[in-house]
């Protein structure tokens, strides 16, 4: 495993929610009027998700883990084999599908479900970032 690319990843993870966490409005209202705000925290939630999945996907493949076959599986597989808490692999797997939406269909974004997203589930990121910081030591 390439330690050194998994720690550039986590720390481009840590750097996506912290600008989500400073450029999201503190009320939904406002996030819905702002596209300067939509599109820094969209494209840095979206970010965040794919490099989750991206380190997930170095993790498995140093595992005896089967290779995911979808990127949400990824963290089924990950909370299966003890790497991260199934509950941090479930939202991160229901931001899959958030960033999917994000990546492909820009205008049906549900404003609402990024700012809850934004406001209440950075610490998934967050706890997916230490688990895996402690995968690679």
């Amino acid at each position: 495993m390439d330690r050194r690319v998994i720690e550039q990843k986590l720390e481009s993870l840590r750097y996506c929610v912290e600008r989500v966490r400073h450029k999201c409005p503190s009320d939904v209202a406002t996030l819905r009027a702002d596209p300067d705000a939509q599109d820094i925290v969209t494209l840095n939630l979206s970010r965040a998700v794919q490099l989750c999945v991206d380190v997930g996907a170095h993790i498995i493949a140093e595992s005896d883990l089967k290779a995911p076959d979808t990127m949400g599986e990824t963290f089924d597989l990950l909370a299966a084999g003890g790497f991260v808490d199934e509950t941090v692999a479930e939202n991160l797997k229901r931001a899959v599908g958030f960033r999917n939406v994000a990546v492909h269909h820009y205008e049906a974004i549900n404003w609402d479900i990024v700012h809850a997203i934004s406001m209440h589930y950075l610490d998934d990121f967050r706890a997916f970032a230490s688990a895996m910081s402690e995968q690679s030591q």
